[in-house]
């Protein structure tokens, strides 16, 4: 059987006043990705072949984010808000083309599921004109409600034009539809705007489908899956719930997390199978981290790659760039920043590492730091295999420590040094048998203090 095509338009010109932000609704991120681009991934999920992104307030800046987290959408400008249906109708010129399925979604729902997409597709499948999303709730107050009769949907309600009756149904209109790629631009152009505000509403189609005796359906979807996010608090509530199911899919592929109510992940985070992570880490974008390492406490990561029984924190951060091989050490108040630390190299405490290489083997003494950046530019550390850095050495780049060399303790290092070489970089100590007891006396003196 051939499989069938399906467009994904998502609707993503709302002003979003109650975000009371610059930054337009849809592009408030979940996870570090734009809302917009957690709906568009699951209608690719659900079997999207292409997507149509309508736009309008902020254009701009959605058509910039659409590049980077959606490529391949095409975007249409929705000229004036004329309502959801004149939303959809705004890209035409997609829907035209001819698709078996046309689903319409909602920037603003970040944490609707393929599956739900799926099982609305599948009614398409069967014959159905139109499926239209719906959940279950106890507390259906502002929602529109699904009327169905014998398993067909025949209206969706909206909850002041309810009578008495209609306002108990818990069965509730999620915005989310499926039509028939064959229907779909008639029905759309049969919709009126004679109502209170003058506008097209997409949920019109429904009637006037059934007028037509085309099949309405209603397929329920999970109260989650159906959530729209309108203002800051509706979207700390959807960080939520989507940290909470990233957490739970992580503990059943094998990851530990002693706990997980306080280990935040981002969209594109992955984490091998028995990797240990204590409480208050958070995954920035761009991490993985092979299986079997150690996330101590208190850690921060972001693009990082993490390779097999590495050791990190607690209190660590790892930024863009770094990169640990097999069971690298990074310890506690550590930053490490675009430097790959090979197999079996330890950074333990207080150290700063950017721009650099650590040989496999190597140690890094505590209070260590690469001197990379001289306010204009950026310079490279290499360090050699077995090294040993001793602690409180500031090494100024560019330089190359070689393969088993040593720099001594509290050494400022600035120029290379060869292989098993011993580096000294201090002055040298001088005591004054005595003076102290002086130096005492003057400053108690001075001072109008007994020493």
């Amino acid at each position: 059987m051939t499989a069938r095509t399906c467009l994904s338009i998502i609707l993503a010109a709302g002003e979003g006043t109650r975000m009371k932000s610059a930054l337009p609704k849809v592009l408030h991120p979940i996870a570090g990705l734009p809302m917009v681009a957690h709906v568009a991934a699951a209608a690719k999920a659900a079997g999207t072949g292409d997507l149509a992104l309508v736009v309008g307030h902020g254009a701009e800046a959605v058509n910039k984010a659409a590049e980077k987290f959606i490529p391949g959408a095409t975007t249409f400008v929705q000229e004036k808000r004329l309502g959801t249906a004149d939303a959809v109708l705004a890209a035409r010129g997609a829907i035209s083309t001819g698709y078996d399925d046309l689903l319409v979604l909602f920037g603003d729902t970040p944490l609707i599921e393929a599956e739900a997409l799926v099982a609305a597709r599948a009614k398409l499948a069967e014959g159905a004109a139109v499926a239209v999303l719906g959940f279950r709730t106890d507390k259906p107050t502002g929602y529109g409600r699904l009327i169905v009769q014998d398993d067909s949907l025949v209206a969706i309600r909206e909850e002041k034009d309810c009578s008495e009756e209609e306002k108990k149904i818990t069965f509730c209109n999620s915005g989310v539809m499926a039509i028939a790629g064959s229907h779909a631009l008639a029905l759309l152009d049969a919709v009126g705007n004679a109502n209170a505000k003058g506008e097209y509403y997409l949920t019109d189609i429904v009637g006037i489908a059934a007028e037509q005796g085309l099949g309405t359906v209603a397929v329920e979807a999970g109260f989650e899956s159906a959530l729209g996010v309108n203002n800051r608090a509706e979207l700390a509530g959807a960080e939520a719930i989507w940290q909470r199911r990233r957490r739970h899919e992580a503990m059943l592929s094998g990851v530990t997390l002693i706990a997980p109510e306080t280990v935040f992940f981002s969209h594109d985070t992955e984490i091998g199978a028995d990797t240990l992570i204590e409480p208050n880490v958070w995954f920035g974008p761009g991490v993985t981290v092979a299986q079997g390492a150690k996330i101590h406490a208190f850690s921060h990561i972001e693009g990082t790659k993490v390779g097999p029984g590495c050791d990190i924190g607690p209190f660590a951060r790892l930024r863009p760039g770094a990169d640990l091989k097999t069971k690298a050490k990074v310890g506690n108040f550590c930053e490490v920043k675009k430097a790959v630390v090979e197999e079996g190299a330890k950074v333990n405490h207080l150290t700063y590492i950017g721009d650099a290489r650590i040989g496999a083997g190597a140690n890094i003494g505590a209070g260590t730091i690469t001197c990379n950046y001289d306010g204009y530019s950026k310079f490279f550390t290499d360090i050699g295999k077995g090294a040993f850095i001793g602690s409180n050495s500031a090494l100024v780049a560019p330089i190359a420590i070689g393969d088993g060399a040593y720099v001594a303790s509290g050494s400022v290092v600035t120029e290379n040094v060869p292989d098993d070489a011993l580096a000294f970089g201090r002055a040298r100590q001088k005591t004054l048998p005595g003076k102290a007891r002086e130096l005492r006396a003057r400053r108690a003196e001075a001072a109008g203090k007994t020493p």
